[in-house]
Formats: structure tokens, C-alpha cells, sequence
């Protein structure tokens, strides 16, 4: 009879906690995932004359469940929009909501036309369809935040892909190279393309991925605010012009959607928290 520890088994490619190369991973994860966030509760100590770091971390907590954004979002819009006027009754001044764009490249999100999707129900949308496109059954879905691409959604893919490239800031992938070139990039073959460095080659190959294909979520201005990417089990031939026309036209429109979510509703979220830490 085998004694249970307790302990989920590993799948497949996933390193156990006490792997040093895992608590590398992890540490790593920490402090990026952290700095972030503390650029914003430093902005509010200085804007708001707040006790301390936990004081606005409590703020930011509370505004980003209050409007359903996640933290780390709204502490990145916090830092890079100009920080409150002294004495002004709003961070953002405000102005009419404009609809929401429409989204019709994601032909999931039609039924409910009630109430307006939120950011996880449009990236989860745009990755399925993306899988749809292309034929993949792996995939992710990442933001632009802190300088660094932060993956948001992914399906498919092992614990040790995750967690290696939850953040990315270097150019040794295709979705970096499809940020930096603003245009969508193929690799057909993981194995034997020169994109990737040795161990960014290796996790990929073992979460099972051969070839991949990344497309940029794109503001109405041409700027790169996102990504998606398929990975698929076998290499990559080539996409059609039609399929490459269709995650075009994807890219743009969810790149549009997401500058008014953080025009709306991530800017009311730090219009309530200016109103809660001036009252």
C-alpha cells in the first residue's frame, strides 16, 4: 500500500517545488509580479499622503474588486497616466462614456449583449478564436504591462511553460519579436528555428508545442497593448492569406476593445480610489 503525502503529482514536464531551477523561476515571478504593483502604492503614498505601503495596496485592492479589474492592471494605468492634481475632485477628469466597440471577430461574446464583457471574458475569446483560426489546440493570450509582456490566459500548456514565460522581457521568443516588429510572426519549426535561445527552445518542446504563431493585439494607433499566440503539435506549413487576414482583423479589434476598457472602466476604478483617499 503506497502512503499519500498529500502532495498533487506532477504532470509531465512540471518541476516539483523544491526543484532550484523552479524556485528560481518562482522567485523571479515574485519580484516582477511585485514591482509593479509597488511603483503604484508608492505613487499613492506620495499623492495621497497615505501612512504606508499597505494603506494604498488596501486602496488598490479594494477599487480593482469594486470595478473588477485586475490589480495589476489598474496599478499599471496608475503609473502611466499623469498623477492627480492637488485638490482635484477626480484623477481622470470626466468625460462621456463612449459604447463599447464592437467586437465581431469574436463571435462568442454575441449572445450576451445585456451586459458588457469584461477584460478575462475578451482575452479568453480572442484566444479561443485564435485557436479556431489556426487549428491549434495550445495556446496564451499576454498584455503589454511594466515594459514587459505578462501573460493573462493560456490553455494547453503545462505548469512549466507557464510559469517560465509568465513574464517576458526579452526578444528570444515570437511573440517578442512580433511586439517588437509589430506584425505577426510564424515559427513552423521550434526545433530548428534560431528564435529562441536553448532553454526558452527546450520548454516549449516539452510542454509539446512544435511550432507557433503570434499575433499582435493592437491599439487604434498602431501600438502593440497585447498578444496571442497558438501553439500547435506538429510544424507549422504555412497560414493562409485568409487566416492571416481574420487574426488581423482579431488583433486590431480586441486592441481596440481593450483602450476603452482602460479608458472606462479601469479609469473610473482609479477615479473611485482618488474619491476614497481624499475623503
Amino acid at each position: 500500500m503506497t502512503e499519500n503525502s498529500g502532495t498533487p503529482a506532477l504532470r509531465p514536464g512540471e518541476r516539483g517545488p523544491e526543484d532550484p531551477e523552479q524556485q528560481a523561476i518562482d522567485a523571479r515571478n515574485r519580484k516582477l509580479a511585485r514591482a509593479g504593483v509597488a511603483r503604484a502604492e508608492r505613487l499613492l503614498v506620495a499623492s495621497y499622503r497615505l501612512s504606508s505601503d499597505q494603506e494604498a495596496f488596501d486602496l488598490l485592492r479594494r477599487a480593482s474588486q469594486r470595478f473588477n479589474v485586475k490589480l495589476h492592471t489598474l496599478a499599471d494605468t496608475a503609473v502611466h497616466l499623469p498623477a492627480p492634481e492637488p485638490g482635484a475632485s477626480s484623477w481622470v477628469p470626466s468625460r462621456p462614456r463612449p459604447a463599447a466597440p464592437p467586437l465581431p471577430a469574436l463571435p462568442a461574446l454575441r449572445g450576451d449583449e445585456r451586459r458588457p464583457a469584461d477584460e478575462g471574458a475578451v482575452l479568453k475569446a480572442a484566444l479561443h478564436r485564435t485557436l479556431r483560426i489556426t487549428g491549434a489546440e495550445m495556446g496564451n493570450v499576454q498584455l503589454v504591462q511594466n515594459g514587459m509582456l505578462r501573460m493573462e490566459h493560456h490553455t494547453g500548456l503545462n505548469g512549466r511553460f507557464t510559469d517560465y514565460f509568465t513574464f517576458i522581457d526579452t526578444s528570444t521568443t515570437s511573440c517578442a519579436q512580433a511586439a517588437e516588429q509589430t506584425r505577426q510572426v510564424t515559427v513552423k519549426d521550434v526545433a530548428a528555428s534560431d528564435t529562441f535561445d536553448e532553454v526558452s527552445r527546450r520548454t516549449i518542446l516539452q510542454t509539446g508545442s512544435h511550432a507557433c504563431h503570434s499575433v499582435p493585439l493592437l491599439s487604434p494607433r498602431g501600438a502593440v497593448i497585447g498578444m496571442v499566440s497558438s501553439h500547435h503539435d506538429r510544424p507549422l506549413l504555412h497560414l493562409t492569406a485568409a487566416q492571416s487576414a481574420a487574426l488581423d482583423q482579431l488583433g486590431r479589434q480586441v486592441g481596440r476593445w481593450l483602450v476603452w476598457h482602460r479608458n472606462t472602466t479601469v479609469v473610473s476604478a482609479l477615479n473611485h480610489l482618488h474619491t476614497t483617499a481624499t475623503r
